[in-house]
């Protein structure tokens, strides 16, 4: 475990500090809860008598803000334990000095075409170039797309690194993604600095352009096919979804003629594609993890491994220290299995359109030692990763001084890792059960990290001030859609399966972990319930059926301090994360439209599997956008620009609020507002759905660029809303 002792030895590496006001905040939980039992209370106490109207829509409404009610009890075990840990990374350097321990770097990919080499290569370079002994620093590439054109642009990268590496510590640049770095505005004072900087930024567009054009014409230069033997991998028969294990070692770091212009040391490059065949499954993400765990304990067999999604590259060039001072600290580093970083993006807008960003849910899980693992942006300890069972006499082995396989030739690591990549190697083995990542689920992370945790580990969530990992947003709402809805579905599908927390955590992780697990894996069911609100009380607005108490009644001040307490407890989190008020609302925007498609798509697909009538696929999402697409997001215009029938479900839904708008209004007018206070609740809510809706509005009345709603879903939504409307209610 590192040096013993006392005096400086026992002073910790990291700290935990526990949120404020958190004894304010079960105050305030505890008067939200009342007001919600209150609410129950009158539900149940003020159903219509039979054969009156509204009665079933009353009923219905009981029933809603029951799950409701519940599923704020469970969101609220988040909320109780938010807790943020603090690393000391100077303790780190002095204790340790040259005796840190090795780290594997993993990068996934998985089609050229969704996501761009260029893109894949500048967070490959990012990784290269952290302030960490680059003899102890591997990085491999997954690529699952099995492209020659990926392998050539990691080839390009790897002869880049000589100059950019110097570069980035010379002048201790940030960020290190060279594309991320060139995007800045800088301001050159130093001259030394501003003609290196002129050089550098010469040579990286140079090496985008050879790497964009050998992608558009699907060729690799001859020259470069020549000097490389790795090419002799590709042939007429190797597709995307057929070929054999490729494994070719670009820089081997243990080679000490392998520097850079400088004369330093180069760290580990490795490119993986794992056999695919037609006949075995492939399992996803989850099988190329266990791939590249597999493959990388043959070559380099670090202690410590990071694992980043191809469009997420290193912002902070110390994050490694940081992440290894939670490892390595003597009290508790041995019970960490992993730590967890937020997902930041670099290409967010000012008022986050989409709702991309999320981290109180995933703090408050850290409290109990149960953060998620969230695909992306985690250190983990590879024992864990490969199935070990915690025990209170465990104390990790990481200062190693010899590689496994020191003595063995590069060629010959190649071969006996491509056996480790092969298709049948997990055949009749625990890998994808109880070793690396769990198969089944189109969420494997989550559920990764639950079998860790319950084998006895804790791991921690850790956001630094500086953001240590930047990604790519979805820049559509489509793109941001097909997301939710594969998240969503696969986080129900834990909640059925042996996996559920309440279940397979049981006795295992503490039960506010089992709630905060839930918080996500119930994303899905509580579609039901975001329809049933946005559609039925602006049905009864219309048809004059009041649902809520009036406003003299003392049953109105419950529904009306649940609605402030809980709207200004939201807003307070998102201003004291950072956010505008203008985030808050897209947040609730988003959480409505997310609420009535994704979400509910990602429902009726779980329970389809459940009955075994589909099965599980996964979609890569694109991480490329065309100029005006681009454009218009940067403007914050939400784009549309399809016919397909989630956006005929949002078009419809907006009009059937507007039309129940209106038709209610009117209603009151004509009875000279007598029928306003008991119809107050619903205008109300009705108001608030129909001012969320302004941007679809536009879409399809007013605006006349490529992101608008097409003329075929305005009619659509125009019939199926106007047939809502006509509907009776019981």
């Amino acid at each position: 475990m590192g040096k013993k002792g006392g005096g400086e030895e026992a002073i910790p590496l990291f700290e935990t500090k526990e949120a404020r006001f958190r004894g304010a905040y079960k105050v305030f939980a505890s008067t939200v809860f009342v007001g919600i039992c209150l609410i129950w209370v009158y539900r149940l106490t003020h159903i219509p008598r039979a054969g009156e109207q509204g009665r079933w829509a009353w009923i219905g409404m009981f029933m809603v803000e029951l799950w409701f009610g519940l599923y704020w009890i469970i969101t609220q075990s988040s909320r109780f334990k938010v807790v943020y840990n603090y690393p000391f990374k100077e303790r780190l350097s002095y204790r340790y000095k040259d005796k840190l321990p090795d780290v594997d770097i993993f990068v996934c990919t998985a089609d050229p075409k969704m996501e761009p080499p260029t893109l894949v290569i500048n967070t490959v370079l990012s990784c290269m170039s952290y302030n960490y002994p680059p003899e102890k620093l591997s990085i491999y590439l997954s690529d699952d797309g099995g492209s020659e054109l990926t392998y050539y642009a990691l080839l390009e990268a790897s002869n880049f690194s000589k100059h950019w590496i110097p570069f980035c510590k010379k002048f201790n640049v940030e960020p290190r993604s060279p594309s991320a770095y060139f995007a800045q505005r800088i301001e050159v004072q130093d001259i030394t600095y501003a003609q290196e900087w002129l050089a550098i930024k010469k040579l990286y567009k140079e090496m985008e352009n050879r790497i964009d054009s050998a992608t558009e014409m699907s060729k690799i230069p001859k020259e470069t096919r020549d000097q490389h033997k790795g090419f002799l991998e590709w042939n007429s028969k190797v597709t995307k979804q057929d070929h054999q294990s490729i494994v070719q070692i670009i820089i081997d770091g243990r080679d000490k003629n392998a520097v850079d212009i400088d004369g330093q040391r180069l760290p580990t490059l490795v490119y993986m594609a794992r056999e695919k065949r037609p006949q075995w499954p492939h399992n996803f993400k989850a099988g190329a993890m266990n791939a590249l765990i597999r493959v990388s304990s043959e070559i380099s067999n670090a202690p410590f491994i990071l694992n980043l999604d191809c469009d997420m590259y290193a912002n902070d060039a110390d994050t490694i220290q940081k992440a290894m001072c939670f490892f390595m600290d003597e009290k508790r580093g041995h019970e960490i299995s992993f730590v967890q970083f937020p997902q930041k993006f670099d290409n967010i807008t000012k008022n986050d359109i989409y709702a991309c960003a999320f981290t109180i849910e995933v703090a408050g899980l850290g409290g109990y030692g149960a953060a998620p693992y969230c695909g992306t942006g985690c250190f983990h300890r590879r024992e864990c990763l490969c199935g070990k069972v915690y025990s209170e006499d465990y104390r990790g082995e990481w200062n190693i001084e010899a590689k496994k396989n020191a003595n063995k030739t590069v060629n010959e690591l190649e071969e006996a890792s491509k056996v480790l990549a092969n298709c049948s190697y997990e055949k009749d083995t625990p890998w994808g059960k109880k070793m690396g990542l769990i198969y089944g689920c189109p969420v494997e992370d989550m559920v990764t990290g639950l079998t860790i945790q319950c084998r006895g580990w804790k791991s921690l969530y850790y956001n630094p001030d500086r953001k240590a990992f930047l990604g790519v947003a979805p820049t559509t709402l489509e793109v941001v859609l097909i997301q939710h809805k594969r998240w969503s579905e696969g986080l129900f599908q834990i909640f059925f399966s042996k996996y559920c927390p309440f279940i397979y955590g049981h006795g295992k992780i503490k039960l506010g972990a089992q709630m905060g697990y839930c918080i996500f894996l119930l994303w899905a069911p509580i579609s039901i319930l975001v329809l049933y609100y946005v559609i039925v009380p602006p049905l009864c607005l219309l048809h004059g059926i009041s649902l809520f108490p009036q406003v003299k009644s003392i049953w109105f001040l419950p529904f009306a301090y649940i609605f402030v307490s809980r709207n200004a407890c939201s807003i307070a989190e998102a201003l004291s994360c950072g956010d505008t008020l203008k985030v808050w609302w897209n947040w609730q925007r988003m959480w409505v439209i997310r609420g009535t498609t994704a979400y509910f798509f990602g429902f009726i697909d779980t329970i389809s599997r459940q009955l075994g009538l589909s099965k599980t696929t996964f979609a890569v999402t694109a991480k490329v956008v065309t100029e005006d697409v681009l454009k218009r997001y940067e403007q914050e215009v939400i784009e549309f620009g399809s016919s397909t029938i989630v956006f005929t479900i949002i078009a419809t839904l907006a009009l059937l609020n507007l039309f129940s708008l209106i038709g209610g209004m009117k209603k009151i007018v004509q009875l000279e507002f007598k029928a306003l206070d008991q119809l107050i609740l619903q205008v109300i809510l009705d108001l608030l759905l129909v001012i969320f809706n302004i941007p679809v509005y536009q879409a399809l009345f007013i605006r006349n660029d490529k992101g608008r709603l097409p003329s075929s879903v305005l009619f659509k939504s125009i019939v199926l809303a106007s047939l809502a409307c006509l509907m009776p209610m019981i």
